[in-house]
């Protein structure tokens, strides 16, 4: 990890979060306490930042300098809102498109589908905030740059993202080899949401009871699946037909 990337340092990071710097997530040791480390808490808490705790050979591994027990990892990019950018797309107008990463946890992954996103008009992506790719230096730049264009929304976990989604209109349509119909059935041209699961074992089974509709790819060669940012740069590119072919302007 580059040393442009970290802070450390308990109250360096105090500072940082005070000035309002993007931080992806503060990393703290697991026994850390005193009224310092508190404060600390405190306010990574009325911020909203993600904390984890971790055993202190996960720190050293970023610096063996003397971060006091505290290493915040930065974001290139500050994150956006769902609670935000909903209301804001309907008011401006538009009939949104969006992407949910439900657990995918390779950064060039996500890079590749950002740049995917960006080239199809999408809105927004939601990620959770737990086990999941992030917006790193790495994620940036697998993107090719795309996330400092496309809004990503990290939400405390994927389920509530999509519910609130749904409730404010969405459809949800899941990428899964358990669907039924084609991924062309699906209707791209309302305010639609389109679900990707993890690398591994796809949509999680509560997110998946969530979609209205689960969308397939046919394979016809020997290997099982596609990988997670090719599927979603298939669909992705047939909700673009979808929209073009009823009118959608070029944005």
């Amino acid at each position: 990890m580059d040393k442009n990337d970290y802070i450390f340092g308990i109250r360096a990071i105090l500072e940082a979060i005070e000035s309002g710097k993007s931080i992806d997530k503060v990393l703290v040791r697991r026994d850390l306490g005193g009224d310092l480390a508190k404060e600390l808490l405190e306010k990574v808490k009325t911020y909203g930042i993600v904390m984890q705790r971790v055993p202190m050979e996960r720190l050293n591994r970023i610096t063996m300098k003397n971060h006091q027990g505290a290493i915040a990892i930065l974001s290139p990019v500050g994150y956006s809102r769902l609670d935000t950018i909903i209301p804001q797309l309907y008011e401006d107008g538009k009939t949104p498109l969006a992407v949910v990463l439900d657990g995918v946890t390779d950064a060039r992954n996500f890079g590749a589908i950002a740049r995917t996103a960006d080239c199809a008009g999408v809105d927004f992506i939601v990620i959770p905030e737990r086990n999941s790719a992030s917006v790193t230096s790495d994620a940036v730049k697998a993107s090719a740059g795309a996330l400092f264009y496309v809004p990503v929304c990290r939400e405390q976990d994927t389920l509530r993202a999509v519910k609130k989604l749904k409730e404010n209109g969405y459809l949800i349509v899941g990428a899964s080899e358990k669907g039924a119909e084609s991924y062309i059935m699906a209707d791209y041209t309302v305010p639609v949401a389109i679900v990707m699961g993890a690398e591994d074992t796809g949509i999680s089974p509560e997110v998946l009871r969530q979609c209205d509709c689960l969308a397939a790819i046919p394979i016809l060669g020997n290997i099982g699946s596609l990988n997670v940012s090719v599927a979603a740069g298939v669909i992705l590119y047939e909700a673009v037909r979808q929209r073009l072919a009823a009118g959608f302007k070029k944005s």
